[in-house]
Formats: structure tokens, sequence, C-alpha cells
């Protein structure tokens, strides 16, 4: 299979040694906010780097409305969830009354320093999540991204989780190595990662092509969607080609954090070779 004439590879990066990265700083400041009053402390002091917002479908809106101002008014995200959705960003027991800001508790990495890391590396495998809400998944998946190697992660400013304290805890020390940027625009990273000779493949339950019949043995990234609605469509168009996992079972997919360990996997198989 050619690579689109565009991207022509560097005949040279081949060549190229592999950059070791900063370390990553992990901040003071960790783990949930949770109920009206220390939300909206939260909000107004502006001492802890919050960023999400979470709050329970059905609360009552004259106690949440100044929070959602204060969030708009701050570019803080917010949306509206079940209340088993929310509780999951929290300890058991806790008294969130219908309303969770997700602080962050871990530096990011400059998404250019990696994109330079990248173009460095002899054979990288990159990760793109694309709208990964559940923390637990994100943590399962930066594990098993560090695990194969995959040690270059990006994921959106907007529409997903952060590194959150549960996302730390889930990861179980695989912070420390990999190197997880936020991006703007995935759209714009992947042409960015084409543009160093990186072969872009999405997820799709419709895709053609088997996963196992993608050839990982070149510089790779591999970008997964987010657990209900799988990648956004320019996302998807983007992407240099679409790969699918095939189901045996009446199910119709798989949790993304298994699909990413059971694709990232393949790759780590195929380059062993």
């Amino acid at each position: 299979m050619k690579r689109k004439p565009s991207h022509k590879p560097d005949s040279n990066r081949r060549d190229r040694p592999n950059r070791p990265g900063p370390e990553r700083a992990v901040t003071g400041e960790r783990g949930s906010i949770c109920g009206l009053k220390p939300v909206l402390e939260a909000l107004r002091g502006g001492s802890r780097r919050i960023e999400k917002i979470v709050i329970a479908v059905g609360a009552r809106e004259h106690r949440v409305r100044e929070i959602i101002e204060l969030a708009r008014a701050s570019g803080i995200p917010f949306s509206r969830v079940g209340r088993d959705v929310l509780e999951r960003y929290v300890e058991s027991g806790a008294n969130h009354q219908g309303v969770v800001a997700l602080a962050a508790a871990a530096d990011y990495a400059d998404a250019d320093e990696l994109l330079d890391e990248i173009a460095a590396a002899e054979m990288p495998l990159v990760l793109i999540l694309d709208g990964i809400e559940d923390p637990r998944n994100l943590g399962a998946i930066i594990r098993t991204a560090e695990c194969a190697g995959a040690r270059w992660i990006f994921i959106p400013e907007h529409r997903a989780v952060g590194m959150t304290e549960t996302v730390i805890k889930t990861a179980a020390g695989a912070t420390e190595f990999a190197r997880v940027a936020k991006v703007k625009n995935l759209s714009r990273l992947i042409e960015q990662l084409k543009s160093h000779n990186i072969w872009v493949v999405g997820t799709s339950g419709e895709a053609a092509t088997n996963y196992a019949d993608w050839d990982w043995q070149r510089p790779s990234a591999l970008a997964l969607g987010s657990e209900g609605k799988g990648l956004h469509r320019l996302v998807a168009e983007n992407c240099d080609a679409l790969v699918r996992i095939p189901m045996q079972g009446q199910i119709e997919s798989l949790n993304v954090s298994v699909a990413a360990g059971v694709i990232l996997f393949e790759a780590v198989r195929q380059r062993s070779r």
C-alpha cells in the first residue's frame, strides 16, 4: 500500500535517534470538587485548575445557574449527565448535590514538543483520543498505551475528560511515563502528524479493513472515538484509513479501553516479528 503523495516518507528518518522528553510534573492540587458551594468557591477564587464541570440531569436550575454562568465566563466546559454517570467521578457516598468540578491532577505535555519528539522517533506509535468522557476508561487506555510503547497521547481540550485524579489512579503509574497533550483541533493535529510521515488510522465498526490486516510496521497513530459515538465525522474523514475489530457475539462493540489494548498490541506483535 502506497503512502499518499503529499506525505512522502523521509528516507533519512530511520537514522534519526529517539529524543527523550522532559519529566512530567504532577501538581499538588488534585481530585474532584463536589457540591454546590465548593464548586462555586473554586470558580470564584480561580485557584484551582478546573477542566470540566459535570451537572446531573434534574439538578434545580436556580441552584446551578451561577455555576453555569461562571463556567461560561471562564471558558470551562460543562455538561449535563445522568446521576449514575456523575457518580463515576466521585468517591462512593460523596455529597455531590448533583454538581462535580473536575480539577486537573497532572500537568500536560506541550503538543508541539510531542510532535517534535514523534518526528525524531524511529518508529513512533501515537494515540489520538476523540472525546473519551469516562475517567476510568481514559486511565485504563493510558496504562495500556504505556505498556504497548505508545507514549505520545493527544486528547481534545473540550468534550472530553482530562487528567483527573480518577484517571491518575486508574492509570496506576503510567502517567509518570506516558506523555499526554491537549489540542484544540484533532483534525489539524492529524494533518500535522501526516506532515511528519505518520499514518493515521481510525476505528469504525463499519470499516472494511480488519485491524490485524493493517500494516502497523510503519510510523502510526491510532485514533479512538468516544464510548458511545465513536470518532467525530471530520476526524474519521481525515484519517488515512479506518479499521474494525470483528465481533463474534451479539454486542456490536468493545469497551474503548479494551479496543485500545487489542489494536495496540497487534501493532506490538507485528513490530516484534
